[in-house]
């Protein structure tokens, strides 16, 4: 009636008869006593018996029917003691290969339970003692903890090939498989070993750690000048691991960066490339950045905002202009670069980028930095957008005006600030009263 290979289900029948105020076990057991062998199903709702008495009783009976293993198998943590005692000894009997292979997810499911590792302990024995090929099946389960379980293994007994080791690396989703295997494909190379096997599934593999892996094995294999087609890579981690090994094969990476990002008319120019200047180079390198602002690709136009901003050269002037690239990217950018200066910035300038007809972004961008103004500047920007169609940016401004307290920088006895307050209709009337007081106004 259920999928009896899904460990959730044996887990939830359990925990679904111990919570039932009476189960059909409850007689049935007693009937079973009387010279009537109980069948499975019997058997299984007795193993889930709240009483004790009653799963001790049942685990006498399940030598020879392998179907109830599962159930075996968390009673090994089972809180009563006689109950968990016989269960380890009838899963003692009762394991094979072929059984720790198939009761392996249920058991790892088990095994963080208080006392729950010893039916993981003896399917990891059986393991190890096996052939590779019942560990096969585990190495692509679903269940990510399966597979971190089972290639953990294979690597400690040596069951996969530094080539198998190296595809899982690049085949496998889960960030630990990931780097388990590609640090023991690494480490079973030779020194000045260029195996293409394992190598190139490492350098083609999508996630940027076992890229990295594979870019600094160059070093180690003889190829370090293969490590400059990774300088320009979209990871940054990836990016600096082939710096250094470009550097001990005697390459100077910022000049390649300085080189590739002066090419402005290369449509061919990619992100990392501008992203690699900035993480290496230094202030001198601003005008190539400041012109690849008006790069065609948007990505590298943010990219060289960003580096821009890493290199911490600000010239606000020319930083305004790009709150209204069309780029959403640049405009990030742009403002992260500004926030800490946004008391240049011109508010009246700001405040008609709040305007409805402009891009999102720049609306966006616009009242952060107003908001990074503090004092009646915010709670300008803020009533302007308390009734905006965008959900978002009315929810913020909202919350913007109910937390806004006068500062120093607020002229006490603003009439100004008592309009706005009023406008905002977000405050009783003795919340009102109380914030103008606060303003310096009287009522």
């Amino acid at each position: 009636m259920f999928d009896v290979a899904d460990p959730a289900v044996w887990i939830a029948l359990d925990e679904a008869v111990r919570h039932r105020v009476r189960s059909s076990a409850d007689g049935t057991w007693q009937r079973t006593e009387q010279g009537r062998t109980p069948t499975d199903t019997q058997l299984a709702l007795a193993l889930c018996q709240r009483d004790g008495r009653i799963r001790e009783r049942a685990l006498g009976e399940v030598a020879g029917r392998p179907e109830l293993l599962p159930l075996v198998v968390i009673r090994c943590a089972d809180w009563a003691e006689p109950v968990r005692d016989r269960a380890r000894t009838r899963w003692a009997e009762a394991v094979t290969v072929e059984t720790a292979a198939a009761l392996a997810p249920l058991a790892l499911r088990i095994g963080i339970r208080y006392r729950g590792d010893f039916a993981v302990g003896l399917i990891d024995k059986v393991l190890r003692s096996a052939d590779r090929e019942a560990l096969l099946p585990l190495l692509t389960h679903a269940d990510r903890t399966v597979r971190r379980f089972a290639h953990r293994l294979a690597v400690e007994e040596g069951f996969l090939s530094p080539a198998e080791l190296a595809r899982s690396a690049a085949r496998d989703e889960d960030t630990v498989v990931q780097g388990l295997c590609a640090e023991a494909a690494l480490a079973a190379l030779a020194e000045g070993d260029a195996d293409d096997d394992v190598l190139e599934p490492l350098l083609a593999a999508r996630n940027p750690r076992v890229r990295s892996a594979g870019v600094t094995a160059l070093r180690r294999a003889g190829r370090g000048e293969r490590a400059v087609g990774f300088l320009g890579d979209r990871a940054a981690v990836v990016r600096a691991c082939a710096r250094y090994v470009v550097r001990r094969s005697g390459g100077e990476p910022v000049e390649w960066y300085r080189r590739r990002c002066a090419e402005a008319g290369d449509a061919a120019l990619s992100a990392g490339v501008v992203s690699g200047l900035a993480e290496c180079g230094d202030r001198s390198d601003a005008e190539v950045l400041w012109a690849l602002t008006s790069y065609p690709d948007p990505v590298v136009r943010a990219r060289a905002v960003g580096g821009l901003r890493a290199l911490d050269v600000l010239d606000v002037r020319r930083l305004r202009a790009l709150l209204d690239d069309p780029a959403p990217g640049v405009v990030r950018e742009a403002t992260l670069a500004l926030v800490p200066s946004a008391r240049m910035l011109d508010d009246g300038w700001l405040l008609e980028r709040l305007a409805v007809k402009r891009a999102r972004e720049t609306r966006v961008s616009a009242f952060r930095l107003l908001s990074a103004h503090g004092g009646l500047v915010r709670l300008r920007a803020a009533v302007a957008l308390v009734d905006d169609p965008d959900d978002r940016l009315r929810n913020w401004a909202r919350q913007s005006v109910l937390r806004w307290h006068p500062t120093a920088d607020v002229p006490p006895g603003s009439a100004e600030v008592g309009e706005l307050l009023e406008r905002a209709r977000l405050f009783d009337a003795y919340r009102l009263k109380r914030l103008k007081w606060e303003a310096g106004l009287r009522a």
